[in-house]
């Protein structure tokens, strides 16, 4: 096994207490100290991870858009300056390569971030597909620091370290948008998406200025209720937004129809990689919201019962810390997947009852 690649911010988590864990080829910040606490800072007050393994791509040239409607599931070429979209890499079968984000940044430049542990496979089926279009893709993630500051008072911590000429952006910036503010002088790309279902940014820059910006926001934001919050409380947040994890939820064995994306590529014109398998594509599964009636909790792998049938089985699940009863995501059959059906879980040889219900399980005030 080839060793695991460290954070440019790994001394900062190790001075705060960092438990480690393997994600990919990185070895993350699991927690600094309690993941329940960390998980209900980000609901009440802040959390400040670090995501320094996820992936950055640019990709730049006067094809760039067309590109990219060729390489995405999505329709990207059309996408407005300083605007995010959540998007899909598929192989020739349609199994899902990544998800990912894709901002467009100029008119002829975009930036992708694949997650960590698929980022050289996406790198690799991006280059492949460049051939022949006018474009030229650079793999930044060695060198970028990536950092989300996440909860309702992430603005409010935010505005301290950024520059007043740049306070208006910060304010003005809508979900799923991106702009490029200053820092201490030092300008970085500062976007609004979030994986946690609660308000939030994510600041990208270079390792120097990842490690000043990380301490400048943990010290101004230490009033304010903000921590340092690791993989653990990224985990449970994500799940109680309902948002899918690659590697839970996604894989090479599902495709995007199964996965509801099928809405990406409906009306898309252009070709793309995997269209003919997945335009008119009837789903054989879909992944759906459950609700425990219980108390115990499924995790993924458990499987999911009607009567005497095996329905499905559950790809993340744990009790959810803000709701107060256990949530899980699963993959089921198409024909038991409506919302209210009543299930059962096996959980260690015994079923507990369940309900599919809308996700997200958990959504803001105002939201």
């Amino acid at each position: 096994m080839s060793e695991l690649h460290n954070s440019p911010l790994h001394d900062r988590h190790e001075k705060l207490g960092a438990t480690f864990t393997p994600f990919g080829p990185w070895n993350m910040p699991l927690k600094y100290g309690s993941e329940l606490d960390e998980h209900r800072a980000v609901r009440t007050a802040a959390g400040l991870f670090d995501l320094s393994h996820m992936g950055e791509i640019r990709i730049t040239g006067e094809q760039a858009g067309e590109y990219l409607d060729h390489a995405f599931i999505s329709t990207l070429s059309t996408m407005p300056v300083h605007k995010a979209k959540y998007t899909m890499l598929v192989d020739d079968e349609g199994g899902i390569l990544d998800d990912l984000l894709i901002y467009r940044l100029g008119e002829t430049e975009f930036l992708a971030v694949p997650n960590a542990g698929n980022t050289d496979v996406v790198w690799a089926a991006m280059r492949a597909r460049s051939k022949g279009w006018s474009v030229e893709l650079k793999n930044e993630s060695d060198h970028t620091v990536l950092l989300a500051l996440q909860g309702p008072r992430a603005q409010e911590i935010l505005l301290r370290i950024v520059s007043e000429q740049h306070k208006h952006l910060v304010e003005e910036l809508k979900y799923y948008t991106c702009a490029v503010v200053e820092v201490y002088g030092r300008k970085m790309l500062c976007a609004r998406t979030g994986y946690t279902g609660e308000d939030g940014f994510e600041l990208y820059t270079d390792p120097v200025q990842g490690r000043a910006t990380w301490d400048a926001l943990l010290e101004c934001g230490t009033g304010a209720g903000l921590v340092p919050a690791g993989l653990a409380a990224r985990d449970s947040l994500r799940l109680e937004a309902g948002l899918s994890l690659y590697g839970n939820e996604l894989g090479l064995d599902i495709t995007p129809v199964e996965a509801g994306m099928a809405v990406a590529f409906g009306k898309k014109e252009a070709d793309f990689v995997g269209r003919s398998v997945l335009m008119d594509r009837e789903p054989t599964s879909r992944i759906v919201g459950l609700k425990g009636l219980g108390r115990r909790a499924a995790r993924a792998g458990s499987e999911v019962w009607l009567g005497d049938e095996l329905v499905g089985h559950v790809t993340s699940g744990q009790p959810s810390p803000t709701l107060g009863y256990p949530v899980a995501l699963a993959r089921l059959r198409p024909d038991v997947a409506e919302e209210g059906a009543q299930l059962e879980v096996d959980i260690r040889g015994k079923r507990h009852p369940v309900e599919i219900v809308a996700t997200p399980f958990y959504r803001r005030a105002g939201k």
